[in-house]
């Protein structure tokens, strides 16, 4: 493989992911910390693919299933992730039915379709728009991590509505299957080797 000219791979070097220590390419290990060295991921588009199928497969329950279970003045009403959204604008939670469409909807297909987006262009080899994606990656990357705030959303109402039997919230059974989908997502953006971009336009230049 031929690597851009003037990085460390085209001088045969290789960074340790660990502490950053360039390394001589061949070493099996980062003399300064002892971690595993390897010039680029090897198959880390299918293993970012395959976790993104997972989590586009857990992503189907995590909105079909109940999230919660609201019940009031006896009586238990099951809501999705939408129905949630819904629930907590009528009762004028309006803040907390934004972050919560928000963290539940918007970033997780976004992250994931962006992920999809950055594996093909790398498996076509797309010497094209690098800057761009390269920035796509990061902020996919950035953004993730907030994607759990909807789930702990629920968890906040869970401990704070106990209005004495009047009303009580419960979480569902599509809060572990989100929890899922965020993780997989996550372990498949921090696995992506976003390295792999420049290397599909080796010796070309923007």
């Amino acid at each position: 493989m031929s690597f851009p000219a003037g990085t460390a791979a085209a001088r045969d070097l290789a960074s340790c992911h660990t502490c950053w220590k360039l390394v001589a390419v061949g070493s099996p290990r980062c003399p300064r910390c002892n971690a595993r060295v390897h010039l680029r991921a090897h198959d880390c588009v299918t293993r970012t693919v395959a976790l993104l199928i997972t989590a586009t497969i857990l992503y189907i329950p995590a909105n079909l299933l109940p999230i919660m279970t609201t019940e009031t003045l006896g009586v238990s009403q099951d809501s999705t992730i939408m129905g949630g959204v819904v629930l907590f604008w009528k009762m004028g939670s309006y803040p907390i039915a934004g972050i919560i469409f928000f963290a539940s909807v918007m970033i997780p297909v976004g992250k994931m379709l962006a992920l999809f987006a950055l594996s093909w262009s790398v498996w076509r080899k797309r010497a094209t728009q690098r800057h761009q994606r390269t920035v796509l990656y990061r902020i996919t990357e950035f953004v993730g991590k907030w994607s759990m705030i909807d789930v702990f959303v629920v968890a906040v109402m869970v401990a704070l509505i106990r209005l004495g039997g009047v009303l009580t919230i419960q979480p569902g059974i599509a809060a572990l299957a989100f929890a899922g989908v965020v993780a997989f997502t996550m372990v498949a953006a921090q696995g992506f080797d976003s390295r792999l971009i420049w290397d599909a336009g080796a010796g070309e230049d923007e």
